[in-house]
């Protein structure tokens, strides 16, 4: 791939940069990380209505890096149904877009060779890196969610909302603030909100379908994963799993797992939480949350992860209890004296 275009460029001569390269691109591939969560999958879609409205000639592809449909929470957002597994996609796209991914790494899971085979490669995201691969590169690592910069993108180029692009930005700002309770939540966030909802969007839409709507089965699941919660470090790490049997005999999918984090993150005084959830034998999938100022995403990078400064996740080849055993000394060492802040 070449090298980049701008040196540098700043936020809106990103976004007018990235605007120019779709618009001499045939065939997109907008694609976010593995175990896609609100924000990525919110982003992806609004992000690929907002190009077909913008450049009706382009063919757009909503792709999907792992196998397996879109997580059951959020098959709700328009356009959920028009994802494509990258196993699956035989191609060469003209641009491939990260999205709520600072680059094209391990994270990309399937989708990783259909990046390196693109012709060109941009970047949306507000993870921070090192990272400066990329012909463009929108990034903004004080911005809440991905679903901020893809409203600021669209504003700024002068593409007009739809209620369906604004439901989904609504989506990936909501769940990637924890509902406005995560130290990323800032004013920004609340207006540009506040501008999706004027834009049609429906907060309680998100609430019903994202937060109210457990299957029993998932909330026995729930209640196996409270009652084997563990601290350590005077209670200033809260831990606990769920193993592949586990979820099975509950009859539960991996991808129905993601809230159970929240469930550890709620015990009183802890610090850090932990939760692991093996999503076939032998492979885990870590996350990662902080209640105060520690980095979280420093320890999920050590095993081959990434994320937010209060919110990461891992995949780890191996058992939950290994898993455990290998994370905790890290978010020890990364405790160690630091005042409790809970």
């Amino acid at each position: 791939m070449s090298s980049s275009i701008c040196e540098e460029p700043g936020f809106e001569h990103g976004i007018e940069a990235l605007d120019a390269l779709v618009g001499r691109s045939g065939e997109i591939v907008l694609c976010a990380h593995t175990n896609p969560d609100g924000d990525a999958v919110g982003s992806v879609l609004a992000m690929a209505a907002l190009i077909e409205r913008r450049w009706p000639e382009a063919h757009v592809v909503r792709m999907l890096a792992d196998r397996g449909p879109v997580p059951a929470v959020y098959r709700f957002l328009p356009g959920s149904g028009s994802y494509v597994e990258a196993a699956s996609y035989e191609g060469t796209p003209d641009l491939f877009v990260c999205v709520d991914l600072p680059s094209a790494d391990r994270r990309l899971a399937d989708a990783r060779p259909v990046a390196e085979r693109a012709k060109a490669l941009a970047v949306v995201d507000h993870h921070p890196t090192d990272d400066a691969s990329g012909e463009v590169r929108i990034s903004r690592p004080d911005a809440a969610a991905t679903g901020v910069i893809v409203y600021e993108a669209a504003r700024h180029v002068g593409i007009e909302l739809t209620p369906d692009v604004a439901q989904c930005l609504l989506c990936a700002i909501v769940t990637d603030t924890g509902r406005f309770q995560y130290q990323n939540t800032d004013g920004e966030a609340f207006q540009v909100a506040s501008q999706l909802v004027d834009a049609g969007a429906s907060p309680s839409e998100i609430s019903l379908h994202v937060y109210q709507s457990f299957r029993i089965e998932y909330l026995h699941l729930e209640a196996l994963v409270m009652g084997r919660i563990k601290t350590c470090l005077d209670g200033r790490i809260a831990y606990s799993h769920a193993s592949y049997e586990d979820i099975c005999d509950a009859g539960v999918s991996p991808d129905e797992c993601d809230g159970l984090i929240d469930v550890v993150r709620t015990v009183e005084g802890t610090d850090v939480a932990l939760f692991v959830k093996e999503v076939e034998p032998g492979k885990v999938r870590g996350n990662l949350r902080a209640k105060g100022d520690q980095d979280v995403s420093e320890a999920a990078r050590q095993l081959g992860g990434g994320g937010h400064k209060a919110a990461a996740g891992f995949t780890f080849d191996g058992t939950p209890e290994e898993a455990i055993s290998k994370m905790l000394p890290l978010l020890e060492r990364m405790l160690e004296g630091t005042e409790a802040s809970a």
